[in-house]
C-alpha cells in the first residue's frame, strides 16, 4: 500500500482530504483552541456546582449545602439546557472553522457534564 506524504496530499490532492487535513501551524492553533476550550467547560461547570451547592444540590460529596434555596426549581434544567446549547454551538462553529480537536473535545465535555449535573439529587426532586 503506498501512502502519500502530508505535503502533497494538502497541495494535490483530492479537495475534500485537503478539507481534513491541516496545515501544521493550523494544527497547533486547533490543540490551542482545544485546551482552551477545555479550560473554559471545566470553569463552567465548577462555577455551576458551586452555584449549585448553596442550597440547590443534596449529594452526599458537597456535605451540607445550606438553607434551600426556593428560586433554584429550574437551576438544574437550566444548567443542564445551557451546557447541551452550549455544546452544539461551539461544536458548529468549530467544525465550520475545521478545528476537528476543538469540535470533538466540545462534543464530548460538555454533554457528559450535562449528564453528570442533571444526575445530582436536588431538594426538588
Amino acid at each position: 500500500m503506498r501512502i502519500w506524504p502530508r505535503d502533497w496530499v494538502r497541495r494535490h490532492g483530492h479537495p475534500a482530504v485537503r478539507l481534513m487535513v491541516p496545515t501544521p501551524a493550523y494544527l497547533r492553533l486547533d490543540v490551542a483552541l482545544a485546551v482552551l476550550a477545555l479550560l473554559v467547560d471545566l470553569w463552567l461547570v465548577s462555577v455551576a456546582i458551586v452555584i449549585g451547592s448553596d442550597g440547590i444540590f443534596t449529594e452526599d460529596w458537597m456535605g451540607y449545602p445550606g438553607m434551600m434555596d426556593p428560586s433554584g426549581q429550574e437551576y438544574q434544567a437550566g444548567v443542564v439546557s445551557a451546557l447541551r446549547t452550549m455544546a452544539w454551538w461551539t461544536f458548529g462553529i468549530a467544525v465550520l472553522c475545521r478545528c476537528w480537536i476543538t469540535a470533538s473535545v466540545q462534543v464530548c465535555v460538555l454533554p457528559l457534564a450535562a449528564w453528570w449535573i442533571g444526575s445530582f439529587d436536588t431538594y426538588y426532586t
